[in-house]
């Protein structure tokens, strides 16, 4: 229904009207912390922001907190003013166009449901105001809580409600106003990790039911992966990476993006040395040397790479247990029913394998156990020690 357009979008929080240097200085060592650019103007949440939004695609922003993702959904709903940039949907200029007037919905975080109101009363209100016919009224509302079950609640107020079931009293509100852009800022953060994975399960195929663009914001990066077309991976204020879940899975821009996406985290072998034998590149881990591939060499060569350290990253679930490899000692081992994750200790450095439990049959490992490892070389990702990108 609506295509987004964010054009070279920045937001700056002004310091506050006479506040002193001295003031403004604090406040600056603070955002420091979090490593947000502080500027004469004030604190700048997000920059350089620039994306293009299909129709009804869903994109999923992703990073921890103070990133800069609500306040860059906020921007989009007109909760918060843009500093500069632009903001198109449906190819109409929405900077300064009121929220009520930009044909979108917003689910928060905290259900923000009446508490004196049923919950068919609080699904009808957005329509109310519209002062749309009640038989429409009725048929929208009746329509969306059939699609999200929540139908025998219609006439419960929302504190007779469980957590879920708000949040879909919250979701349904949203809907029934068929708005051109659904924005969610992060809706399922306040539920236990059972719910969550249902109203995960609520929200994909709710997707699938309404021709709607639909913009999600969380720091649950299992939630990314499992929601998003594309996902937005944002840190301090900057994006990161754009891609498919797949994509930034299997290709990660940096560093950055290669620890916050996957779990358990990806191990970085730190004083990694990559090399050069001929026309092949090998890399050296912890004293044992591997030949990279034929892809990779070339990837390397096409970019000039010279031999130099570097951070080497491999996923746990691509580390495999053998006779002779990478010696480590097992400093904790934990069943996870169908895999076992080991944190081990190799050479000072702490590694997490994520082992499946029909490889480790007539094998007996527990804490204290001496294993030893390696990996596939093509499942390697070289990182460069000084910007921190991925080499490959």
């Amino acid at each position: 229904m609506a295509e987004v357009q964010l054009k070279n979008i920045k937001k700056v929080y002004p310091h506050a009207p006479g506040e002193s240097k001295k003031k403004q200085k604090k406040a600056a060592e603070e955002e420091k912390k979090i490593n947000l650019q502080v500027t004469d103007e004030g604190v700048v949440a997000v920059q350089e922001f620039n994306l293009d939004i299909k129709d009804k695609e869903f994109i999923v922003l992703v990073g921890p907190s103070g990133c800069g993702k609500s306040t860059t959904l906020r921007m989009v709903a007109g909760l918060e003013e843009i500093t500069s940039g632009e903001l198109f949907i449906d190819g109409k200029l929405m900077n300064d166009v009121a929220p009520k007037d930009r044909d979108i919905a917003m689910v928060f975080q905290s259900y923000a449901l009446y508490p004196h109101m049923t919950v068919r009363e609080n699904m009808e209100f957005p329509l109310k105001l519209r002062k749309m016919p009640k038989d429409e009224i009725d048929q929208r509302v009746n329509h969306a809580a059939e699609t999200l079950g929540i139908t025998q609640y219609l006439d419960r107020k929302p504190k007779a409600l469980s957590g879920g079931q708000r949040q879909r009293v919250a979701i349904g509100r949203a809907i029934v106003r068929e708005p051109k852009v659904l924005l969610m800022d992060e809706p399922l953060s306040n539920l236990d990790a059972k719910l969550r994975n249902q109203m995960r399960a609520e929200i994909i195929k709710l997707r699938q039911q309404i021709d709607t663009t639909f913009i999600y914001v969380t720091h649950d990066q299992v939630e990314a992966m499992t929601l998003g077309d594309r996902i937005v991976i944002m840190r301090d204020g900057y994006i990161q990476q754009i891609g498919t879940p797949q994509e930034v899975f299997n290709h990660p821009k940096n560093l950055f993006v290669a620890g916050f996406i996957g779990t358990p985290q990806m191990n970085f072998f730190q004083g990694a040395k990559l090399g050069r034998e001929g026309d092949s590149y090998t890399v050296e881990i912890l004293g044992h040397k591997l030949t990279l591939t034929d892809e990779q060499s070339k990837a390397l060569a096409a970019k000039g790479t010279l031999a130099k350290d570097v951070v080497a990253g491999v996923r746990p679930v691509h580390i495999s247990l053998v006779d002779n490899g990478i010696a480590a000692k097992v400093d904790v081992s934990e069943m996870m029913g169908s895999e076992l994750h080991l944190h081990m200790n190799a050479g000072g450095q702490d590694i997490v394998a994520v082992v499946p439990t029909t490889e480790l049959e007539g094998k007996n490992i527990t804490n204290g156990s001496e294993v030893s490892f390696t990996f596939q070389p093509r499942l390697i990702h070289l990182f460069d020690k000084t910007s921190e990108e991925n080499l490959i």
